[in-house]
């Protein structure tokens, strides 16, 4: 293994960790307490949490198995075993050393509901960053998104964590006030998500400035799988020509695009800009 790969592990270790024992301070610190419905597989496990005592994370890698044998060919080998190792670190720190923490009562069930959102948000985002999963409802979307390109990452999201809220709710809080809390926390989470990594479903797009246009093409493609369009303009003061390589993608696979672009090219002159709508193969079909 090379030295760049070695560094690159070390460094997904280090995400998962610091991933896992966030998720795992929000649900054991604060969330299982207060009966909070969670998302995803998370929120099935804390049913069995709620009524056996069965340690979350653990839960949450038994109900992965089916899920993982039935999402083999849409994940892809290498995505798989990124997840599967953040899952297995992450249940690590979330059901063993994240407990270790002293619980906080703050007193107030949405300031409550405002932190498991936070350290929920922040959890996942740190594994979107290093090209991974912590699986669950994860595989879920990605499984329908293969199946129904045109329907938006957010769209599935919504409907698979509002899902698993409501049997949240009806398994173990038995409360519409404990429903609405789950749905702040869902909204607080997906928030952060988009803070910390420029993160969400609605469409961006990337102008690359760059003497290297062809090799950053090849790049986001092994890294995102998305295609790119490269044309050559010309500098308005200078008056050399350039290429410029223009990228369309959700805001999940920005963050990859911008980082592939600049470990090929740190010269490169890079624009992002959020796009109202996108359309064509892998985004919206347009409906006139």
């Amino acid at each position: 293994m090379s030295a760049e790969k070695r560094r690159e592990l070390l460094i997904d270790i280090l995400m998962d960790i610091l991933s896992g024992l966030c998720i795992g301070i929000a649900v054991y610190n604060f969330a299982a307490d207060a009966k909070f419905p969670l998302t995803g597989l998370t929120g099935i496990a804390m049913i069995f949490y709620q009524y056996w005592g069965w340690k979350v994370g653990i839960v949450t890698i038994v109900l992965n198995i089916p899920l993982i044998f039935f999402a083999y060919k849409v994940l892809g080998r290498k995505f798989l075993y990124k997840s599967l190792k953040t899952m297995a670190i992450g249940t690590v720190m979330m059901d063993f050393v994240a407990p270790l923490f002293p619980k906080v009562q703050l007193g107030n069930p949405l300031l409550s509901a405002i932190v498991v959102g936070a350290f929920s948000g922040i959890g996942f985002a740190l594994v979107y960053m290093r090209n991974s999963s912590t699986g669950g409802a994860d595989f879920i979307m990605m499984i329908i998104k293969s199946k129904r390109p045109h329907i938006s990452l957010g769209r599935i999201f919504f409907y698979v964590d509002a899902t698993i809220i409501v049997i949240d709710t009806l398994a173990y809080a038995h409360s519409f006030e404990a429903l609405c809390y789950g749905f702040i926390i869902s909204y607080i989470g997906s928030m952060v998500v988009d803070k910390v990594m420029i993160s969400a479903d609605a469409g961006m797009m990337c102008m690359i400035v760059t003497n290297k246009a062809e090799a950053i093409a090849d790049a986001i493609d092994a890294a995102v799988d998305r295609g790119t369009t490269i044309f050559t303009a010309k500098g308005g003061y200078s008056g050399d020509e350039r290429q410029v390589l223009m990228c369309a993608c959700s805001n999940k696979q920005m963050y990859q695009v911008n980082r592939v672009s600049k470990k090929i090219d740190v010269d490169a002159f890079i624009v992002i800009m959020e796009s109202k709508a996108v359309y064509g193969e892998g985004f919206k079909r347009f409906k006139p």
